[in-house]
C-alpha cells in the first residue's frame, strides 16, 4: 500500500506512530464519533505573523470556429491595439466641406467619412484595413483644419480585486497576468465544477465530539488520552461565506466513507482558496477563478485522521476512487496537489482512474512533486498526468520566476505557475490563502504536558509553498476556459501550453516544461479582443 502526500513542503511533519488508523459512526478501534451540522461562525484571525510550525514555512472555443485569425486588432508603435481600418477625427469648426475633403485625400484614396454617430462631437474617417491607421492620423494632425486625429485605441475594463492582501501579498496571480484575464471573464468560470481532491475542504459549520486516545509520536514522547471531547470546526469566511453559500457540489470523503469531507488540515482548504477565494468582496485574498463551484473529495489522511482512527489511509484506491467519484458526479475540472514517488508503472489504478475522467471530459492538473533536493525521484502521478492529453503535471517557480528549489524537475513537467519559495524571500514569497490558523489545529506539535484539543474554527491567511500551491493556479485558470467554451480536456491543456511564457532553456524544458501559465493569453487565445 502506498500512502499519497499532498504537495506541499513542509518544515515539521510529524509521524504518529503506532497509529495505522481510521469512520465517523464507527472507527477502526469500535469508537463513535458525531458530527453535528451546526456550529458557529469561524474566526478570521487574518495574516499570521508566527509561521514556525506552518506547513509552507518549508521552502516547505470554442476551439473550432474561433481562430486567433479573427481578432482585428493590430498592434501600434507603442505596443497598444487599435482597431484597423477607421481614424477618429476632429475637424474644426471653419473648415469647409471641400477642406475636410482634401484632408481624408491627403491620406488615403479609400478614405470616406462616415455618418456621424450619435453622442460624438468627432467624425470617422474609414481608410482600407491594410493601411496604417496610425500613421494616417498623424498626418491629419499636420493639417491645419484638424484639431485632432487618432487611430481608435481598443479599451478594455480594469477589473483590479479589491482584497486588501491581493496587492500586498499576493504577488502570484498578477505574475500569470490575472487582471487582464479577469478583463476578459469577470465571472472567471462560474457554471464549471471543479474538484479538489485533497486533505478536505473548511466547507461547513460543525461540532465534532470524539474520544482522542493517548500515542506517541516519532521521538518517542507519550501523549496522554485526553477522553471524550468537543472540537469545534468552522467553514472558511473567506471560501464558502456570504455570496459563496450553495457553491459546494457533491462533497465526499473517501477517507472516511461519508459525505463529510472535513478538512483537518489546511492544505485542502488552502489550494480551494487558491482556485476559488471569494474575490473582490474587500476582504483578505483574491482567488482566480473565484465563482466556481467546488467539489471536495477528501482522499488524503493526515494526523487528525489517523488520531480519531480513520477508516482509511489515503493510498491509491482512494485517490482512484475519488478521481471516478468526481468524475461521475459532474466535475469539469479536477485539482490533484497530491502524489507519490515510485518505480515507474506502480500505479495502474490511478492511471486507469485519470484516462477515465479525461474521456468524460474533465481536465485534471497534478502536483510536479517536490523531491529536487531529495534525490528528484520519479513522481508517479505527474508522470502519468504527462503520458496522457487532458492532464498536464504543474512545477513551481519562485516570485523572480525562477525555479524553486524544491519543484521536481524531469520530462514529465509540462507546465509551471507559482508555487512559492522561502529562498531567498523569506515570507514575502510564500503563497498566501485563508486556512486554519495551525497554533489552534496543530496541538500534536505541543510538548505532551501542553496537548491539548484541537480547534478547527480559527483562521488566518497562512503562506504555503509547494507544487501543491502552483496546480490550482492552473486549475483555476483552465475552468475560466472551460467557461468560455473549451470542452475537450486535450483542447485546454493545448491552449494552456501554447500560450505559456516561455522560461529557462528555449522551447519545452524539464524544468519549466512549456512555460509559465498565462491566463490572459491562454483566454486571448480563443480570438477574443480585449
Amino acid at each position: 500500500m502506498r500512502v499519497f502526500r499532498a504537495r506541499t513542503v513542509c518544515v515539521t511533519s510529524v509521524v504518529v506512530a503506532g497509529l495505522a488508523l481510521g469512520l465517523r459512526g464507527q472507527t477502526r478501534d469500535g469508537s463513535r464519533i458525531f458530527i453535528q451540522s451546526v456550529g458557529l461562525p469561524g474566526i478570521d484571525r487574518g495574516v499570521i505573523a508566527d509561521e514556525s510550525h506552518s506547513p509552507g514555512t518549508v521552502e516547505t472555443a470554442r476551439r473550432a470556429g474561433l481562430q486567433a485569425s479573427l481578432v482585428r486588432d493590430r498592434i501600434g508603435s507603442a505596443g497598444i491595439p487599435y482597431v484597423p481600418g477607421r481614424i477618429l477625427v476632429k475637424f474644426r469648426d471653419s473648415a469647409s466641406a471641400a477642406d475636410r475633403q482634401g484632408a481624408m485625400t491627403s491620406i488615403s484614396r479609400t478614405a470616406v467619412m462616415a455618418a456621424r454617430l450619435s453622442y460624438a462631437d468627432f467624425d470617422v474617417v474609414r481608410i482600407d484595413l491594410s493601411e496604417d491607421a496610425e500613421a494616417a492620423a498623424t498626418a491629419l494632425r499636420q493639417r491645419p483644419e484638424v484639431e485632432y486625429a487618432q487611430a481608435p485605441y481598443r479599451m478594455h475594463t480594469m477589473f483590479k480585486p479589491n482584497d486588501p492582501l491581493y496587492e500586498t501579498m499576493q504577488w502570484n496571480l498578477p505574475m500569470i497576468n490575472m487582471e487582464r484575464a479577469w478583463d476578459i471573464q469577470p465571472q472567471a468560470g462560474s457554471t464549471i465544477t471543479v474538484a479538489v481532491l485533497d486533505s478536505g475542504m473548511a466547507y461547513k459549520d460543525a461540532t465534532i465530539t470524539a474520544t482522542l486516545p493517548a500515542f506517541r509520536d516519532e521521538f518517542g514522547r507519550l501523549y496522554p488520552a485526553l477522553g471524550r471531547v468537543t472540537i469545534p470546526y468552522s467553514a472558511a469566511p473567506q471560501l464558502v461565506g456570504g455570496t459563496a453559500s450553495g457553491r459546494i457540489v457533491a462533497p465526499h470523503d473517501f477517507i472516511w466513507d461519508d459525505d463529510e469531507p472535513l478538512d483537518f488540515n489546511g492544505h485542502g482548504t488552502h489550494v480551494s482558496g487558491t482556485i476559488g477565494q471569494l474575490t473582490n468582496d474587500g476582504v483578505g485574498t483574491a482567488g482566480v477563478a473565484f465563482n466556481v463551484k467546488l467539489m471536495p473529495v477528501k482522499v488524503i489522511a493526515n494526523e487528525w485522521d489517523f488520531l480519531l482512527r480513520a477508516p482509511h489511509d489515503g493510498d491509491d484506491q482512494d485517490v482512484a476512487r475519488g478521481i471516478r467519484y468526481a468524475a461521475d458526479n459532474g466535475a469539469k475540472i479536477i485539482n490533484m496537489s497530491i502524489g507519490r514517488t515510485g518505480p515507474p508503472d506502480t500505479a495502474p489504478a490511478v492511471e486507469s482512474a485519470i484516462k477515465y475522467a479525461v474521456s468524460k471530459g474533465v481536465f485534471i492538473a497534478i502536483s510536479a512533486g517536490n523531491d529536487f533536493e531529495d534525490g528528484n525521484p520519479m513522481e508517479i502521478v505527474a508522470e502519468i498526468a504527462s503520458r496522457v492529453t487532458g492532464a498536464v503535471s504543474v512545477a513551481a517557480v519562485d516570485p523572480s520566476k525562477g525555479h524553486a528549489f524544491y519543484s521536481s524537475t524531469a520530462s514529465w513537467v509540462e507546465l509551471a505557475a507559482p508555487g512559492g519559495s522561502s529562498r531567498p524571500f523569506g515570507s514575502q514569497g510564500f503563497i498566501r490563502q485563508q486556512t486554519f490558523d495551525f497554533a489552534f489545529t496543530d496541538t500534536f506539535l505541543l510538548p505532551p504536558s501542553q496537548f491539548r484539543a484541537p480547534r478547527f474554527d480559527v483562521f488566518g491567511y497562512i503562506g504555503y509553498i509547494g507544487t501543491s500551491m502552483a496546480a490550482p493556479h492552473v486549475a483555476g485558470v483552465a475552468a475560466m476556459l472551460m467557461q468560455q467554451g473549451i470542452t475537450d480536456p486535450a483542447a485546454i491543456e493545448e491552449a494552456l501550453e501554447k500560450t505559456a511564457v516561455d522560461l529557462g532553456t528555449p522551447g519545452r524544458d524539464n524544468t519549466f516544461g512549456f512555460g509559465l501559465v498565462d491566463a490572459r493569453a491562454a483566454l486571448r487565445g480563443l480570438g477574443l479582443a480585449k
